[in-house]
């Protein structure tokens, strides 16, 4: 994976009057340029998505909210790179911590993302259609489980706009890994964003997403085809995960090859509750007509 030469880390960037982001320096192949931090409002602000807890980061927010009040400091969900800054962020300002439930499950498999964050403790848990307010901006929270059972997305209504955390993000598709991550209610999720009025996406990971809607669509249709694949595989005679990683992720480090397979199990869960496929001895196969 290729990133850009000069990534903005550390830095306070503004991308709407109400909006300000800064960069934490956690790039890698996992994280893109790494996990961004959102500041809404001025004045009286809240942050989204604390991130990793890094020295560098958290003083990087602390000055470029430097002589403003830091009222709230909201996750998305409770994966490593996300929540940990929140608790020290809380000591230096005094701020609540809200957002998700707390979610740490033990999960030893080939992860093509963070792992859960034990730390995390939310003063207020939101739940979905809670508000939050300050001068100028108001924050709806919207539930999107999918990539984890307690992800949030928050709906900035001055803006029209929807920070995504990892529900949807700007360089690639999202991670939905199993026991936690469920395919089904990720896919009702990002139904449930396509039905809102919403037309610019703030991605945890990535650039803002301008045109949310066809973005939407199009992250539905990858999934659809997915599923085509894992269905033509088993057809194929292909009836092991790892056979169909093989053929269906063609020219990817063989190091992501665990991480896929785990993609690729999300899916048969889905196709094995809706009665399509079944599973014997870690086999799969097609369900009679």
């Amino acid at each position: 994976m290729e990133l850009p030469e000069d990534l903005p880390t550390g830095l306070t960037m503004e991308l709407h009057p109400q909006v300000r982001r800064v960069l934490a320096p956690n790039p890698s192949p996992f994280t893109y340029t790494g996990t961004q931090t959102y500041i809404v409002g001025h004045g009286d602000v809240a942050l989204i998505d604390p991130g990793p807890k890094d020295k560098r980061h958290i003083d990087a927010i602390l000055a470029g909210t430097e002589g403003e009040t830091i009222r709230y400091i909201i996750c998305t969900h409770t994966h490593r790179d996300h929540s940990p800054a929140a608790a020290p962020l809380k000591d230096a300002t005094g701020a609540e911590i809200t957002g998700c439930a707390f979610l740490a499950i033990e999960d030893g498999g080939p992860r093509a993302d963070a792992a859960f964050d034990k730390s995390y403790a939310p003063d207020r848990v939101l739940e979905d259609g809670d508000i939050l307010s300050g001068d100028g901006w108001t924050l709806e929270t919207v539930a999107t489980p999918g990539h984890t059972s307690n992800h949030l997305c928050f709906a900035l209504h001055e803006a029209e706009a929807i920070f995504t955390g990892d529900h949807i993000m700007g360089w690639s598709t999202t991670v939905i890994a199993p026991p936690d991550g469920d395919m089904k209610a990720y896919m009702e999720s990002l139904t449930k964003l396509l039905e809102r009025e919403e037309t610019l996406y703030y991605p945890a990971h990535g650039e803002p997403i301008q045109k949310a809607r066809r973005y939407t669509r199009g992250l539905m249709g990858h999934r659809k085809q997915r599923e085509g694949q894992i269905l033509r595989a088993i057809d194929e005679g292909l009836t092991a995960i790892p056979d169909m990683v093989q053929k269906m992720y063609k020219g990817i480090d063989p190091r992501l090859h665990g991480a896929a397979g785990r993609s690729v199990l999300a899916h048969l869960i889905d196709l094995r509750d809706r009665g399509m496929v079944k599973e014997k001895d870690e086999t799969w196969s097609k369900t009679a007509a």
